[in-house]
């Protein structure tokens, strides 16, 4: 009797479920049949209500119809490729607290990778930086539990909490003959995302540190702020978007838009079949969120024209490629470092009636000279590698991921052997004190800012760096009677 009725039970829900699907599926499909000439799906559909029915009969704990429902729709967006993903309302509401630069947790931008959750990059300033998190590290286990399998936003919801609680992390990282094991006490992450500095008279750095709400305003008054302190304009300036791992696309084009012509492409985005899709431009309707002042109202006029270098590396990613991209093609500044990681995707997120929402890849980014970042990245005017970073990741390390559209070779993170032994583990106030020094931009002990530095103190490597002809001297005209 009872099995009698299971099977009752497995067979009305089979079919309740088929004809929800089906009926949701051929409303789609007569939606877009005028796009499209193709077949409906009825025997994979038939098969998902199978597994769908056999689970509710025969899975040895009971599972409500929203569990297997919300795994189902997190499994079939996560399969498109890494950056894909279904999002509770929590989620989604986590996501829009993120990208206003203050939240609770530890403060990283972190990805999946070989079914494990990987660290992009640290943020600066945070509890993550402090406790040694690096790029590159997999995150295996969170208080114990294994990631495996776990989607970055199940990651993320996990390591945030409340302030001044602590969180335990496994991590691997390739350069470590065993897990590392690090404690972190988690607070609430402000993020200034602009930090500046004046590196000597009419030198100017500025660094970004990921790509917010407020950064092109920050941007604004971080140059500002270098002007007053070197009591004039400056001479050359250097941005630095090591370790970036991007943000808000609007901010990338607004940072790109304080050193470009006024009305200069940024970026531009194809979408399915290559078909063209948004061309954003150094112009405030492009970059600005909300109606209002400009925030590069006031910016120095010698932006626009001075000497500019930017320091990228394989933690560069998305928002942090677009400007780098934009600066090259357009011959502003020489781009310096090594090759970034090459996220050229664009994630749109698709907010649904229940409060959640969808996260999908729907085009890709193109630079100002028609290149695609993806899988490839920016490819440095001068490469300076970091004797310090011993390993690198990048998107074509990820599984799943999309090709470059325009072919060519992807490029790989990698292991690289240290120039000079190892040194003896140094104690947590030592590590401590890197983390400061490292904040203070410093030449003398960063090979790749001291490139930068030296670029833009001689005009004629510059503009050589850039593929720009150095002026040279008229030939002197020949005496017309030596030739008759």
């Amino acid at each position: 009797m009872a099995k009698s009725t299971l099977k009752k039970v497995a067979l009305y829900t089979l079919g309740a479920f088929s004809g929800v699907l089906l009926s949701l599926s051929v409303q789609g499909y007569a939606a877009g049949k005028d796009q499209a000439d193709q077949a409906l799906p009825v025997q994979s559909i038939r098969t998902m209500a199978e597994v769908y029915g056999q689970i509710k009969a025969n899975y040895y704990q009971d599972k409500s119809d929203d569990d297997l429902l919300e795994g189902a729709m997190k499994g079939m967006v996560a399969g498109l490729d890494p950056h894909s993903e279904y999002m509770t309302s929590k989620d989604y509401a986590d996501l829009k607290e993120s990208t206003t630069g203050e939240f609770g947790g530890l403060g990283m931008e972190v990805g999946a990778e070989d079914g494990f959750i990987k660290v992009v990059a640290p943020i600066e300033d945070t509890p993550a930086e402090r406790a040694g998190v690096k790029s590159g590290d997999l995150i295996v286990k969170i208080d114990g539990a294994s990631t495996r399998g776990m989607s970055v936003s199940e990651a993320v919801k996990t390591m945030r909490g409340k302030p001044g609680t602590d969180i335990t992390l496994t991590l691997s990282r390739k350069d470590a003959d065993k897990p590392i094991v690090i404690k972190i006490t988690r607070a609430i992450i402000k993020v200034k995302s602009v930090r500046h500095h004046l590196l000597e008279p009419g030198y100017g750095y500025i660094r970004i540190s990921q790509f917010q709400e407020r950064t092109v305003q920050a941007l604004n008054e971080a140059a500002r702020a270098l002007e007053t302190e070197n009591k004039g304009p400056l001479t050359g300036l250097v941005i630095d978007l090591r370790d970036d791992p991007g943000g808000l696309l609007n901010g990338a084009v607004g940072v790109s838009a304080a050193f470009l012509p006024p009305d200069a492409t940024v970026v531009s985005t194809k979408g399915r079949d290559g078909k063209d899709g948004m061309t954003l431009k150094a112009v405030p309707e492009d970059y600005m969120i909300s109606s209002g002042r400009d925030p590069l109202s006031g910016l120095p006029a010698e932006l626009k024209t001075i000497p500019i270098t930017v320091l990228i590396n394989s933690g560069s990613a998305s928002a942090s490629e677009i400007v780098a991209g934009a600066l090259q093609d357009h011959k502003r500044a020489v781009v310096v470092g090594t090759q970034s990681f090459g996220k050229g995707s664009v994630q749109t997120v698709l907010p649904l009636s229940n409060g959640s929402a969808v996260k999908l890849t729907t085009a890709l980014y193109y630079t100002p000279n028609d290149r695609s970042i993806q899988a490839q990245g920016i490819v440095p005017d001068v490469e300076v590698k970091d004797k310090n970073r011993l390993f690198e990741s990048r998107e074509a390390d990820l599984l799943g991921h999309i090709g470059n559209p325009l072919g060519g070779s992807e490029v790989n993170g990698g292991f690289f052997e240290p120039e000079t032994p190892a040194a003896d583990e140094k104690t947590d106030k030592e590590q401590e004190d890197d983390i400061i020094a490292r904040r203070t931009p410093n030449p003398a002990k960063d090979d790749q800012l001291r490139k930068a530095l030296e670029l833009l103190k001689s005009p004629a490597e510059w503009q050589k760096s850039l593929g720009l002809a150095t002026t040279k001297p008229a030939p002197k005209k020949e005496d017309k009677k030596a030739d008759e």
